[in-house]
């Protein structure tokens, strides 16, 4: 037998996905995966990896910008990334791209950065093999997200850069749940006792 261990001395959430339970009772969460970025005894930030902002392209992000875009980028859609600070853009990529400014290792094989040069050099089709572009961001408050956990309002599964950035938005929930064993279509919006 192990040694006790005080789980909240060793959790460490970084580089996690969260996948949100139908019992979320959040409507800006439903069905969402999110990988948390930055993780620490004074909260969370994460970004929502499946909620494309309809009609919202790179293109767009860049003209605001006076960035003139390529076509490749032009055509990159936007998501949301969280309800904190929506105006605000973040770039979640490989980890094969480091600004010269500041870039947020992500264990994992990602990075996040939040600086103009990683939309310059994507506007030129450069910059990181993969990336997302992001608006907002998801953030708890000290031990905030660790009793959400705990009232089962999130799943933590592994984080892949093939789930990440290769599995289509509409089919990341579903796709992240089935890598946990967990059929989409077995799961209640309501908990039981046995």
């Amino acid at each position: 037998m192990g040694a006790d261990v005080d789980k909240t001395d060793t959790l460490d959430l970084t580089g996690t996905l969260l996948v949100a339970m139908p019992s979320m009772g959040d409507a800006r969460f439903e069905c969402a995966v999110i990988l948390i970025c930055a993780y620490s005894e004074k909260g969370a930030m994460g970004l929502i990896l499946n909620k494309p902002s309809g009609d919202l392209r790179m293109s767009d992000v860049l003209d605001q910008l006076e960035i003139p875009p390529s076509s490749g980028a032009a055509a990159m859609p936007v998501h949301f990334g969280g309800p904190v600070e929506t105006g605000r853009g973040f770039v979640l990529h490989s980890d094969d791209y480091e600004s010269s400014l500041h870039t947020l290792n992500v264990p994992g094989g990602f990075g996040m950065t939040a600086t103009l040069d990683i939309l310059e050099e994507i506007a030129r089709d450069g910059g990181p093999k993969h990336a997302s572009m992001m608006l907002g961001y998801a953030g708890w408050g000290p031990g905030q997200l660790e009793s959400e956990i705990a009232r089962n309002g999130w799943l933590t599964a592994d984080a892949t850069p093939a789930l990440v950035f290769e599995v289509a938005a509409d089919r990341k929930w579903s796709q992240t749940l089935i890598s946990l064993g967990v059929d989409p279509l077995g799961l209640s919006a309501t908990a039981g006792r046995a």
